[in-house]
Formats: C-alpha cells, sequence, structure tokens
C-alpha cells in the first residue's frame, strides 16, 4: 500500500524486479563466456579440474605451460604466475598434485609429463613402468626390449634401431627392429 514505505511504488517494484532480471543474465552471460574461452589442448584451469594432468593454465586461460616447466626459473606466463614464490616455495609439496608424479622412492618426485615419456626420470624406471606409473605399452615410434643403457627402461626410440650400437639386451634393436 501506498505510504508504507516512503518513496516506494509499484512501479519503483516493477524497475527494481527488472533490474535485478538484467544483472542475473548479465552474471550468467558472463559465466558462459568465461566456459567458451578458447582453452590450449589438454589444459584446465586451476582450482576447476583437480584431474589435469598436462599443465598449467596461466592466467589468460589460453596459454599451457608443460608441467615440467613450471618453477623453472623461466617464466612462460604472461604474469609471471608459473614462478611466484606460493606455487614454487617448497617443491614438490607447494605444487598441485597434477603437475607432480611420486617415484617408487617416496622421496623421489618428477614432473608429472615426465611419467611415460620413454626416459628414466626417476632412476629407478617407475615413471615408466605399467605396474607404479600405468604407462600404456611402448608407442609406434618406440621399440620394446630391455635396454642395456640406464637411460631408457623398456623401449628405446625406433630412430635408434639398426644404428650400429646396441641399446637392447640380445641386440634386438639392431637385428629384429624394423627399421
Amino acid at each position: 500500500p501506498r505510504g508504507a514505505h516512503p518513496g516506494c511504488t509499484q512501479r519503483h517494484l516493477c524497475i527494481s524486479a527488472l533490474a535485478l532480471l538484467v544483472l542475473t543474465a548479465a552474471v550468467a552471460s558472463a559465466v558462459a563466456a568465461l566456459a567458451l574461452l578458447p582453452r590450449a589442448p589438454g589444459c584446465i584451469p586451476r582450482g576447476l579440474a583437480p584431474n589435469n594432468r598436462t599443465g598449467f593454465l596461466c592466467d589468460d586461460r589460453v596459454t599451457c605451460v608443460p608441467a615440467s616447466w613450471v618453477c623453472d626459473r623461466v617464466s612462460n606466463c604472461r604474469n609471471g604466475e608459473d614462478e611466484q614464490e606460493q606455487l614454487c616455495g617448497d617443491l614438490p609439496q607447494s605444487l598441485p598434485g597434477y603437475l607432480v608424479f611420486y617415484c617408487s622412492n617416496p622421496r623421489s618426485w618428477v614432473y608429472a609429463d615426465q611419467r611415460c615419456n620413454g626416459m628414466n626420470d626417476c632412476g629407478d624406471c617407475s615413471d615408466e613402468t605399467w605396474s607404479w606409473a600405468a604407462c600404456p605399452p611402448c608407442g609406434q615410434e618406440w621399440w620394446s626390449c630391455s635396454p642395456v643403457h640406464f637411460e631408457f627402461c623398456s623401449c628405446i626410440p625406433r630412430r635408434l634401431c639398426r644404428d650400429g650400437i646396441q641399446h637392447c639386451q640380445g641386440w634386438s634393436d639392431e637385428f629384429l627392429c624394423p627399421a
């Protein structure tokens, strides 16, 4: 009723309701626009997806920094957020879990993008074995064997096949591996 609240009329209530509706639509549009921003393949904004295993998404929501480039003393994000003290102050504890892979020796760790890369980054091959790191079998560019060099674990790059140098026990890289 008129006079109950000075300066408040039915028209004022309609304007307030309309303003609230417009504000709600603007907020919804902004949230939808953020969700549609282009993203680097496989990179998900920090805080939204703890299962991100591919990298660190910079604040520009476009640049995806490989895990092993985070806290390497080189700013790869425009604002340097991949090198901030809060993130890099107490490695590996200060890193989000999806950027870290712990080797079979709990005191040893590597960046998540070094797991299953064909290289013995942990020093005991735990970053390359199916049972520990859940790595798939050797890919198309790799030859499966028992390497003789400490650098590789269960596969060697095919480019090393038939190069005249033993890389696998039993010389399978020189006699069996198709070039």
